[in-house]
């Protein structure tokens, strides 16, 4: 089965693989562009031998013809022409009345008969000389003593079929070997290209998503195309291992979190089991409930973050007074009767959504609950477009180096990992999470009296991509 999955090689392997395709498209096209660039060249041959052959005719009728100009029919041809050529001089009534040798005694070998000073050409295959091969016929006319004549010059076309053959069979012979070579030489190549994604393959091949995700992918040298698609792997193989990493942790997290609260229920459970007489329900049902209220919140925001994980945090966007936010966590706060709380909030109103912000301002007054010793100070102000919330209490400062690592999911420091003191470590990640998902942000300081300063900043008005449906 594992074999079956196994991805195969696209380095030729297998029929139709890229490298094997790619040298098939590139012959081919090779050999359209030589096929045309071959004919178009015969064609150019054929056609400025024909253009030299009809000038050399043209040529010896004009110079016959000027000897007909000057010596009328006494002009002498015997031993003009030869075997690949012929010459005849022909009167008004179509009278042979000089040749060449090659055509002694024949009639005109075209019936052509232009005006004096007039020039005709023409291509024939029907002459008393040659084997049917074809002839270039230059026909001028010139007015000689006895009256006008037409000197018929001819030239075989025997050499420029002969060499048109000659260059087509060398073409015919030669293009083969051409589209070999270009074939083995884009093979080759295109095999070498590939190299670096063969080996990438095998690297990624390798990778089952356990202890492997470590490994990279090799990165080729230069900064070409397969080399930034290398890096690009990586970055990916980067951010899926710390995916994975983070995911391990999640679930080990979790799970521990979970496992103490369900403990704590059994733990009761059968300690009232064994000893019923002395057990004192009303103790046991309330720190079954205390417990039971913790696995709910843990639950919810386990399901917030998966959520918005997935998804991305839906926002319902609508006016909302953030000063009535505070001023309610204030009177919440209070309540308690244990911390003095002091609170400044002005009128502001932002672009929102309120169950959220309400949820992330929660967090932090439970968090400055949890830890202050005294006093909890809320302050609600705007700083251009731009609504902060600060949290401030006056417990035990988070030292520098802490200050983003409490916003990792299920990082409590060491002095606050009691279990009784009611977080999960969920508190201020969500938050952010909250913060950011409006554009904003939460981070944690130092204020002036020693204590953590968490201040959370919202845009006043949301930007329209920002808001989403549920």
């Amino acid at each position: 089965m594992g074999e079956a999955l196994r991805p195969r090689t696209l380095l030729g392997r297998r029929p139709g693989g890229l490298r094997l395709r790619t040298s098939a498209a590139a012959t081919v096209v090779v050999a359209l562009v030589l096929a045309a660039a071959s004919l178009a060249f015969v064609l150019l041959q054929r056609h400025q031998l024909e253009s030299s052959l009809s000038d050399v005719a043209r040529q010896q009728a004009s110079d016959i013809a000027a000897q007909v100009g000057l010596e009328g029919t006494q002009v002498d041809l015997v031993g003009g022409g030869g075997d690949q050529s012929l010459v005849q001089v022909v009167n008004v009534d179509r009278t042979v009345v000089a040749a060449s040798s090659s055509v002694t005694g024949e009639p005109p070998v075209v019936a052509l008969f232009p005006e004096p000073g007039d020039v005709v050409t023409l291509t024939s295959a029907r002459l008393p000389i040659g084997e049917g091969e074809d002839f270039v016929v230059v026909a001028e006319g010139v007015d000689g003593p006895d009256g006008p004549m037409v000197v018929l010059a001819a030239q075989s076309l025997e050499t420029v079929q002969e060499s048109t053959a000659i260059v087509g069979r060398l073409l015919a012979f030669g293009s083969p070997l051409v589209l070999l070579a270009v074939a083995l030489t884009m093979y080759w190549l295109t095999g070498r290209a590939l190299a670096p994604v063969e080996a990438m393959r095998r690297q990624v091949a390798t990778i089952d998503g356990t202890a492997t995700l470590a490994a990279r992918v090799p990165v080729p040298p230069g900064g070409d195309e397969i080399t930034r698609l290398a890096r690009t792997m990586n970055s990916m193989l980067d951010r899926l291992q710390n995916a994975a990493d983070t995911q391990r942790r999640f679930v080990g997290d979790a799970s521990h979190e979970l496992r103490s609260p369900l403990a704590t229920i059994r733990a009761a459970h059968e300690i009232q089991a064994l000893h019923p007489d002395s057990a004192d329900w009303t103790t046991t049902s309330a720190e079954v409930l205390a417990e039971l209220d913790r696995v709910d919140r843990l639950v919810a925001d386990l399901l917030l973050l998966a959520r918005s994980d997935e998804h991305g945090l839906a926002l319902r966007v609508q006016d909302v007074d953030l000063d009535d936010l505070v001023l309610a966590e204030a009177s919440r706060l209070r309540r308690d009767g244990r911390l003095e709380v002091v609170v400044s909030a002005p009128p502001v109103r932002v672009r929102a959504d309120e169950h959220h912000l309400a949820r992330a301002l929660r967090n932090l007054t439970d968090n400055a609950q949890r830890h202050a010793s005294s006093r909890v100070e809320l302050t609600l102000s705007t700083r251009g477009d731009v609504a902060r919330i600060e949290v401030v209490d006056d417990g035990s400062g988070v030292r520098l180096a802490d200050r983003e690592r409490i916003f990792e999911r299920f990082v409590r420091l060491d002095s606050s990992r009691a279990r009784d003191s009611g977080g999960t470590g969920l508190g201020l990640p969500i938050a952010r999470h909250i913060a950011r998902a409006h554009g904003g942000d939460l981070i944690c300081g130092e204020a002036r009296s020693g204590g953590p300063c968490f201040l959370l900043t919202v845009p006043r008005t949301l930007d329209t991509e920002n808001e989403a449906l549920p």
